[in-house]
């Protein structure tokens, strides 16, 4: 009787483990950035908070700096439920859409606080135009402001003429060319090939990507000048979402706000932070001259006018939303 006793005890736990074994559901998401980003750094946290609010219920399998999936592609990836959630940047689709490179065009949102306004008047759009193609944004993140990395002295804006230079979405590759570059948009995985084979001589991006790459080991300065501050964000696939119990849904969504909150603090301390880092590392660093940030503004105000040239009755709403809340 002991015997039986034991056997069936042994039995209810074999049956308690392999219960909760297929209980748990595991995710993989992917992101095109390096562990010692602060992006990086944020979905980790958004990953604790998650898992431990599942209780063990959901594992996430976080695949960073571009290694499983390259970051232009994860929004396919998650569309297609290849992977159950990623990190995107918004400007990589600006040829699908203008709306993708608002937050790119030249001080348009030159500051944290109109970056804010500005999220706020896209977010309709954007789950509008992600949850009909079977996804949702959960999570924004703004990055710092931007700069244009060089081998040379930047005083004017003059020195940019003909100089080759790697940007980052169709905006920005605009905004080069009317400064005189020659822009060429290239992920950001391919800078440091892009510099050493000559394809690429100046980098417009944040001091962020600046420590990424290690620009110091092919430019001599970099020039802040704010002007943008272009977002990331966690998007999810709606199916894998919505096959979750309704309260761990709830907790993902409340992680992916804490996130976003948490973006913005992180992205302000990298400006500062991240600048002195590239100071320490032997870069010049120095703030854009009264003469180049008027060139950038007369820049911004033409392609506002191109964009919403471009954009359709809803993508004209949300400028128009974003400017009156501005005022």
């Amino acid at each position: 009787m002991t015997f039986l006793k034991a056997l069936t005890a042994s039995a209810v736990a074999l049956g308690t483990l392999a219960g909760s074994a297929f209980a748990e559901t595991n995710w993989v998401m992917a992101t095109g950035y390096p562990e010692d980003s602060f992006f990086t750094q944020n979905i980790r946290m958004f990953i604790e908070e998650v898992e431990a609010a599942s209780n063990g219920e959901l594992k996430i399998d976080l695949r960073s700096n571009g290694e499983l999936i390259k970051l232009d592609t994860i929004r396919r990836a998650v569309q297609s439920g290849q992977i159950q959630i990623g990190e995107i940047r918004f400007g990589v689709y600006g040829n699908e859409s203008p709306m993708y490179t608002l937050d790119s065009l030249p001080n348009v949102a030159s500051d944290y606080e109109a970056a804010e306004r500005l999220m706020q008047a896209q977010k309709p759009w954007f789950d509008k135009v992600f949850g009909e193609a079977g996804m949702q944004v959960i999570s924004y993140a703004p990055w710092p402001g931007q700069g244009f990395y060089t081998k040379f002295e930047v005083t004017d804006g003059s020195e940019f003429d003909g100089v080759k230079l790697r940007i980052y979405s169709p905006a920005t590759q605009r905004m080069g060319e009317l400064l005189g570059f020659q822009a060429t948009i290239l992920p950001f995985a391919e800078i440091p090939q892009a510099f050493s084979t000559g394809l690429i001589e100046a980098l417009f991006t944040s001091g962020q990507t600046g420590t990424d790459i290690q620009a110091w080991d092919y430019v001599s300065h970099f020039t802040y000048t704010g002007s943008m501050h272009n977002k990331n964000a966690i998007i999810v696939n709606a199916r894998a979402l919505s096959g979750l119990d309704e309260e761990l849904q709830a907790e993902i969504l409340a992680a992916g706000e804490r996130a976003t909150t948490r973006a913005w603090e992180m992205s302000r301390a990298a400006t500062d932070g991240k600048r002195q880092e590239l100071a320490d590392a032997g870069i010049v660093t120095s703030d854009a001259s009264p003469e180049l940030q008027a060139k950038l503004v007369e820049i911004g105000a033409a392609m506002i006018e191109e964009w919403s040239a471009e954009a359709s009755p809803e993508e004209l709403a949300v400028l128009e939303a974003y400017q009156a809340a501005s005022n």
